[in-house]
């Protein structure tokens, strides 16, 4: 269990022990709230999956204050989970934004109350244009309900904070709603790693779904080898020359035959072995780990891991030596 950290220049009259139960306590209300939604989650739901998934156009989330901020977040995991979205600000609307939103759009707005007139006040104009309008919304007869094709209940018995004002629980609950909605969206569409991988290219995981075996690996006369019949002397020069700490060993075809790695080397060394009058095929470890260079690098870093090496050789189909990739070179591709 860690220590609770000492505080630093607190309060005079601060108590922490009350401020650990207030925490529990928010915590537990969010709780109690989420757990009341999943109970009535029904048929509503799925009505708004598909006519999500049923239009052309975008799914554009709206909304105010608090709801916006989350409508904000919701439009963005819509989005990475396959599902083109974006956050159209109501006021901002009402002053020609209005102009983005097309009848091959649907509109998912959120408002606990369902009263912002910021919101309201766009809506008719939206049931106009021929958008589908998915409300989000805790007073199920308000006007945002009332102008909805589909409603979604979010409403909470109480908020979080001791003068059940701030919106906490409530933007708790629409956000769940808003994750639920992405996520079985993202099933419908059959979303798969590497289609969650492109929409992230930039990030660490992107990085990890994106890049292959081919992207890192070493090719060319930078892949350390030598054959089968190579002696000793070749043999080492071929590990230190090329900074892999590991040459492959191939047959006259190309074919891998075994690997030999300084780590071999010293092994033998310590066993004795009259290391100047072996060949290659002899001293080598055969039947070595190989990747293909279409797999993806994290693969290798997983093997690697998993088997306690520093290195892999790449082969194509047939087992012919095309590439090495170390574990230096995944480090420097970020993929670990």
């Amino acid at each position: 269990m860690i220590a609770s950290p000492p505080l630093a220049d607190k309060p005079a009259n601060f108590d922490g022990s009350r401020a650990q139960d207030i925490g529990r306590r928010t915590i537990q209300i969010e709780i109690e709230q989420l757990q009341a939604l999943y109970g009535r989650l029904d048929g509503h739901f799925a009505q708004a999956v598909a006519c999500m998934l049923r239009i052309q156009g975008r799914v554009i989330v709206t909304g105010m204050g608090k709801s916006g901020h989350v409508g904000r977040k919701i439009a963005a995991t819509l989005s990475s989970t396959g599902t083109p979205s974006f956050f159209l600000h109501p006021a901002e609307a009402s002053h020609g934004d209005l102009g983005m939103v097309t009848a091959q759009d649907v509109v998912l707005a959120i408002s606990n109350s369902g009263a912002s007139e910021e919101l309201v006040g766009i809506l008719p104009i939206i049931k106009r244009l021929g958008a589908p309008i998915i409300a989000i919304t805790g007073k199920l007869h308000s006007a945002l309900a009332l102008h909805a094709d589909i409603v979604l209940d979010s409403r909470v018995d109480q908020e979080a904070d001791p003068l059940n004002l701030a919106p906490t629980a409530s933007t708790t609950v629409q956000l769940a709603l808003g994750d639920a909605l992405a996520i079985a969206l993202a099933d419908a569409r059959g979303f798969r790693t590497e289609d969650f991988a492109r929409s992230h290219p930039g990030g660490a995981l992107g990085r990890r779904l994106l890049t292959h075996v081919g992207d890192v690996m070493r090719s060319g006369d930078d892949v350390p080898r030598v054959g089968l019949h190579a002696g000793f002397g070749e043999l080492v020069h071929a590990i230190s020359a090329k900074g892999m700490g590991a040459t492959a060993v191939v047959d006259a075809q190309g074919h891998v035959a075994g690997i030999y790695t300084d780590g071999d080397l010293r092994r033998h060394i310590e066993a004795g072995v009259d290391l100047r009058q072996q060949t290659a095929g002899e001293l080598m470890h055969p039947a070595p780990r190989t990747i293909a260079a279409t797999a993806l690098a994290a693969q290798a870093a997983e093997l690697m891991e998993r088997h306690h090496i520093t290195s892999l050789l790449v082969t194509d189909e047939q087992g012919v030596l095309i590439g090495a990739v170390h574990v230096g070179d995944l480090m420097r591709a970020k993929v670990i």
